[in-house]
């Protein structure tokens, strides 16, 4: 398969599973904390952590959510023609070093553009799982796509 879709090929209830996976290290963690500016002590700082619900730090969930959209591309917006949206970011679960993220995206609907008939507008939920296949975030997105070219 090539990479992205045209609006064509998806069809709602369609799900994709993204591979590969992703183990965040504490070193990936680190790095997008500091480069990101996010410098909650949850995320950063051990002995801190240690003390909070979940006795260890937790990985920054922007950096799950950048994880999950960033798997989701050669299956979804690959072809794309802009982001439209983001939207219903949930964070369910946390996510820890070591943990391995996996991403599964379920198409929600296919609407062709009523003023350009070139290209339509595709709404999709991509569920992010640890490796325990428990959900740790969840979200929805609009992506324009367009058509397949005419021969």
């Amino acid at each position: 398969m090539g990479y992205g879709r045209y609006l064509e090929e998806f069809t709602v209830g369609d799900v994709y599973r993204h591979w590969p996976g992703r183990t965040i290290t504490e070193h990936d963690d680190t790095w997008f904390s500091l480069m990101t500016m996010n410098q909650h002590p949850l995320h950063i700082d051990a002995h801190y952590a240690a003390s909070t619900q979940h006795g260890q730090r937790l990985v920054n969930g922007t950096l799950v959510f950048s994880l999950a959209v960033g798997m989701s591309v050669a299956d979804v917006s690959g072809k794309c023609i802009a982001n439209l949206e983001y939207e219903n970011i949930k964070h369910v679960g946390p996510t820890f070093h070591g943990d391995t993220i996996y991403a599964e995206t379920e198409v929600l609907a296919v609407t062709p553009s009523q003023s350009k008939p070139d290209r339509g507008v595709v709404y999709v939920e991509t569920r992010a799982r640890n490796q325990r296949g428990e959900i740790v975030l969840t979200f929805r997105r609009r992506v324009l796509v367009p058509k397949q070219p005419q021969e």
